[in-house]
């Protein structure tokens, strides 16, 4: 198996290009088993995946990563990001000491010295806070509990006054995908003029970009949330036909590189320009050999072709990053929970 390639996000910093997530872990996909997830952590961190995704929202997920850590002593093959959500409730009376608390219920979830990536969420704008809430975090860094700030699913406009803020941002999470090209856009080319390369979810809808759905009917009864909102993407992005063309073309691809039509997927977010690296939601470490493959998978121009011509049938999905989920009330902002820090801060 051809090494997984790396990427330096910032200097001295490199993480693998293929992440792995860990939202999958936080029970809302299955039950999980903690011996097991720790074996299946190994194993993706001895197949050269070495750079955990997860958040402060996620159920357990950050303490489970911390058992891997104590479990194996210290983590310098490791890198871990994680996220600061503050609850929605919560904008517009956040103080420096808040901030910190999160922070530090982290730092003790993990067991490290200093968290190596944060990743800041601001889930409505109108509130105020945000750049007083970043310049905390900057405190913090500066303090070393720290290494590396990011963002998650930020507008450009806000993304942008974070930037001019003076936030030392060394990626900016966001959801993109074939079926959701949203970044593509302003996004790209802010991320592009500042030095802020991209950080991808998504890349596989969920497991709808795959041969379980090439040719079913459309699903009625979706088993969790994460299907419920990729199965409203491809609402946006023109329907179950227009989808079932997709997976079409992108099986062909697949079959010509003898791969999976997974694989196929989440090469072509990695080739995309200003993406360091594409998160893969992994509960298990069974899908960890086609995970490998998209890896090092190279696509031709005919593959790009096929994939381009379904996607330029219809316009892609509308909108700046992140704006139908930030609509409150709204299809996609109706499944979005919003008071999830308190809920795990006693101990999730």
């Amino acid at each position: 198996m051809t090494a997984l390639p790396r990427v330096a996000l910032a200097p001295g910093y490199t993480i693998s290009r293929v992440l792995k997530g860990g939202w999958q872990l936080a029970g809302g996909h299955g039950a999980v088993r903690a011996d097991a997830a720790l074996t299946d952590m190994q194993a993706f961190v001895d197949a050269g995946i070495t750079t955990f995704d997860c958040a402060d929202i996620y159920t357990g997920v950050e303490s489970l990563i911390g058992d891997f850590v104590r479990r194996r002593g210290p983590a310098r093959d490791l890198q871990i990001h994680t996220k600061y959500v503050p609850d929605l409730a919560a904008l517009g009376t956040l103080t420096a000491a808040d901030v910190a608390r999160a922070i530090d219920r982290s730092l003790q979830r993990l067991g490290v010295a200093a968290l190596d990536l944060v990743q800041f969420h601001w889930w409505d704008y109108e509130r105020p806070g945000l750049l007083e809430t970043a310049g905390w975090l900057q405190d913090l860094r500066r303090a070393g509990k720290i290494r590396h700030l990011g963002a998650t699913n930020f507008s450009t406009p806000a993304l942008t006054a974070l930037l001019d803020h003076g936030v030392p941002l060394v990626s900016h999470q966001v959801q993109y995908s074939l079926l959701d090209e949203r970044p593509a856009g302003a996004m790209r080319g802010l991320c592009a003029a500042r030095g802020v390369p991209l950080l991808c979810y998504g890349a596989l809808a969920g497991g709808f970009l795959s041969e379980r759905y090439l040719g079913a009917a459309a699903p009625v009864d979706l088993t969790n949330r994460s299907l419920v909102k990729y199965r409203l993407i491809i609402d946006e992005f023109g329907g179950w036909e227009r989808f079932q063309r997709l997976l079409g073309a992108a099986s062909g691809v697949a079959r010509r590189h003898g791969t999976s039509l997974g694989a196929v997927a989440i090469a072509w977010v990695l080739e995309q320009p200003h993406v360091a690296g594409v998160i893969v939601g992994a509960r298990d470490a069974s899908h960890l050999p086609a995970t490998q493959c998209a890896g090092a998978l190279v696509l031709t121009d005919a593959d790009r072709r096929a994939l381009r011509a379904v996607l330029d049938e219809h316009p892609p999905v509308p909108g700046d990053v992140y704006d139908l989920e930030r609509v409150k009330g709204g299809r996609h902002g109706a499944i979005m929970k919003y008071g999830l820090n308190t809920k795990t801060g006693a101990g999730g």
